[in-house]
């Protein structure tokens, strides 16, 4: 999701400097505008605004605080963490970056590549108001923004409550098309009649149609990442003493999913391990 972002901020005016462990993806991002860093410490060094779009909590806190991190970097003020880390690494982030005079803002994000590329993602963005004010005009190439409060961890508490319910949609659409296809019914048309009824959700408007009739399986997230944000939801609640019963059965499904079809699939592949307890598949017709 990072080079699209970049190609906005480029066409938006701004310099900006790149860094990936990933040769493809510095590539990439050099080929939408970007100047290479061979570091995050020398990001740190040549820009006073800092964003990461980074896939786990302990990448977060390795690139933040480790060994040559932004922590280090004498020009860095702010850093922006668009990633979804949970409320917890966030603060443990912030509290470490404030003892050196920055500040971490959260602003995890929501809409998939499909929005980073449009530059229609959902920012939740929890910081000061005055830095929310310094921050506005630049996080507002990348989307729609939300100034869901002050504290660092809020921005989390949503985004994590948001994947929580995206996954959820995914796994009761699943079962329920299923148990459809199998008595006979038309995925399409269940689909037609869900979505003008009350059963409605973004799995039956956007991913079954898109992803998941058409068998492409592509609609940019992954099962590893869908469980991780899944567990850390869990987690987050737990901490605050409020059961997830559907919740955790939703924790299941995920982690079932990720071990059975791999971190690395599309996490619309969820409706494949119910086929296969179901022998049907959801399908196009043709």
């Amino acid at each position: 999701m990072g080079t699209p972002m970049i190609a906005h901020l480029v066409a938006a005016g701004y310099r900006v400097f790149a860094y990936d462990p990933s040769a493809q993806a510095l590539e990439a991002a050099v080929k939408g505008g970007a100047v290479a860093a061979s570091d995050a410490a020398e990001i740190a060094k040549a820009a006073d605004i800092v964003l990461l779009c980074l896939p786990t909590p302990e990448v977060v806190r390795a690139v933040t605080l480790g060994d040559d991190g932004l922590i280090s970097g004498e020009r860095v003020r702010i850093v922006i963490d668009l990633s979804t880390t949970g409320p917890k690494m966030t603060a443990l982030v912030a509290a470490a970056l404030a003892q050196q005079g920055k500040i971490f803002v959260n602003s995890p994000v929501s809409g998939g590549v499909a929005g980073a590329v449009k530059g229609t993602l959902a920012l939740m963005v929890s910081a000061p108001a005055a830095v929310y004010e310094e921050i506005q005009p630049i996080l507002a190439h990348l989307g729609r923004l939300f100034h869901v409060g002050e504290d660092a961890g809020l921005g989390q508490t949503l985004k994590l409550a948001n994947n929580l319910l995206n996954v959820a949609a995914v796994a009761i659409t699943s079962e329920a098309m299923v148990m459809g296809v199998k008595a006979g019914l038309d995925p399409q048309v269940m689909l037609d009649v869900i979505n003008v009824s009350s059963g409605h959700n973004t799995a039956t408007r956007d991913k079954f149609p898109k992803n998941i009739l058409p068998r492409t399986f592509d609609f940019g997230f992954q099962t590893g990442l869908a469980y991780k944000d899944v567990r850390l939801c869990i987690d987050e609640a737990e901490a605050l003493g409020v059961p997830m019963v559907v919740g955790g059965a939703v924790r299941q499904f995920a982690a079932m999913a990720n071990a059975q079809l791999g971190p690395g699939s599309d996490f619309t592949e969820l409706v494949k391990m119910v086929e296969g307890w179901g022998g049907v598949e959801v399908a196009a017709a043709g």
